[in-house]
């Protein structure tokens, strides 16, 4: 109640609680469970010590943040607020919040994750809250290991053996698929630093061709080939389209399913009682790193908005502790607001098996490579996971060998690189 009492009272001082000055933000939101319903609902709040003020949350999916957002921010034409994934990528457009908020308390809240949202120009802007601090790794159905009388392979396993585990569980319950990776060159990226991958060095130079990087590319491909990957994920699609394996996971057509943290409230919601899973981590490679790819959502202004100082208190707004820490138990997410990190985090609702789930990508987040954190703030990262999904996908049916297929991914970076100058 201070907290709304206290945001009113600033509102006002901007003019945002006259009547007169009645002005609608549009926000985007796409939802991995609950965030939008969730936002739309905190927001009530804001909009009630805020007269005048009208947040509309858009629902869309997530292929619209990916596709049809940048095309309508390069147009002038996209909303105030958006929940999005490209976080360098867009920075461009972003709306520097730090006129309108306490600087220092966003630093100390969210720390390295500002670095995240500024994009190749660097600087000391504060573009966006990061809402969704996720990891990647693996869901494993626990019921078809017991049906199997398959032992699951320890903390310390390798690619190699989750994927002797699976194949055997798989022919001994009759499961269509032993393993399957969400086609994006970010779900790619863990495995393949675990394999010695560097991607971006620390002097900050990309590369999709490196000896490590070749060598989960020629593993995957032929896992894609011998039946231990569900091979439409990424042989259905081109270009760099992205699809998950999800729906295969909750159908319990497949052992071992590499996603993340954000898939914790689908399948907590949709498995139900059908059986048990668990999450396991990422697997090791043979570079000895056992690494996953942080990431994640944020939420963003754009500087084409008529009413920047309105987008800043609603981020602003969502950003505040108290309101940060019930979105996160709400959504059941991991927390990237460091004071509700060390607070800790009562996931509303959930049951046992999310509550273990999201303790466990918790956990692996000490493992996660430097590389990994690298890619994760690089500018061109999304062109470069855009790359690894087609190039691989190509070698996968065929229509490349793997070693061209490497050659074709650094010719494409390099060009990627050009264009970006």
């Amino acid at each position: 109640m201070t907290h709304l009492k206290l945001l009113g009272t600033t509102a006002l001082a901007l003019g945002l609680a006259a009547p007169a000055m009645a002005q609608e933000i549009r926000f985007m939101c796409y939802s991995d469970g609950n965030e939008c319903e969730v936002y739309d609902d905190v927001l009530t709040r804001f909009e009630a010590a805020n007269p005048g003020v009208d947040v509309i949350v858009d629902v869309v999916p997530y292929q619209a943040i990916l596709e049809n957002l940048p095309i309508q921010l390069a147009a002038g034409s996209g909303p105030d607020i958006a929940k999005v994934t490209d976080l360098g990528g867009l920075s461009q457009y972003y709306l520097d919040l730090a006129p309108y908020i306490d600087r220092a308390y966003w630093e100390a809240s969210f720390g390295d994750t500002l670095g995240w949202y500024r994009g190749a120009a660097g600087g000391d802007a504060i573009n966006g809250m990061h809402s969704q601090l996720t990891i990647t790794g693996a869901f494993v159905n626990a019921t078809l290991f017991e049906q199997a009388g398959v032992e699951m392979p320890g903390a310390d396993a390798t690619w190699d053996d989750w994927a002797e585990a699976a194949r055997s569980v798989a022919a001994a319950t009759e499961t269509p698929f032993p393993m399957a990776i969400d086609r994006t060159g970010h779900r790619f990226a863990g495995p393949a630093i675990s394999y010695g991958a560097a991607i971006v060095a620390e002097d900050g130079t990309p590369t999709l061709s490196d000896e490590g990087f070749a060598a989960f590319t020629a593993q995957f491909v032929e896992w894609n080939n011998d039946g231990t990957m569900a091979r439409d994920v990424w042989a259905g699609q081109g270009g760099a389209t992205y699809q998950d394996a999800a729906q295969e996971f909750i159908n319990g057509e497949l052992v071992f399913y590499y996603s993340g943290s954000w898939q914790v409230g689908r399948m907590d919601s949709t498995v139900g009682d059908l059986f048990d899973w668990q999450v396991v981590g990422s697997p090791c490679g043979p570079a000895g790193v056992c690494s996953g790819m942080p990431g994640g959502a944020g939420i963003v202004g754009f500087s084409a908005t008529q009413h920047p100082e309105v987008v800043a208190a609603v981020i602003d707004f969502l950003a505040q502790e108290d309101i940060y820490a019930e979105v996160t138990a709400r959504t059941r997410n991991l927390p990237a607001h460091l004071g509700v990190a060390q607070a800790g985090v009562e996931f509303e609702g959930a049951s046992p098996a999310a509550a273990a789930a999201l303790s466990a990508f918790a956990a692996d987040l000490a493992d996660v490579a430097p590389s990994a954190f690298r890619y994760q703030g690089y500018a061109n990262n999304r062109a470069m996971f855009g790359i690894t999904a087609e190039r691989v996908s190509q070698a996968i049916v065929g229509e490349l060998s793997v070693e061209d297929a490497v050659a074709r991914m650094a010719a494409d970076l390099e060009a990627a690189l050009a264009d970006a100058q």
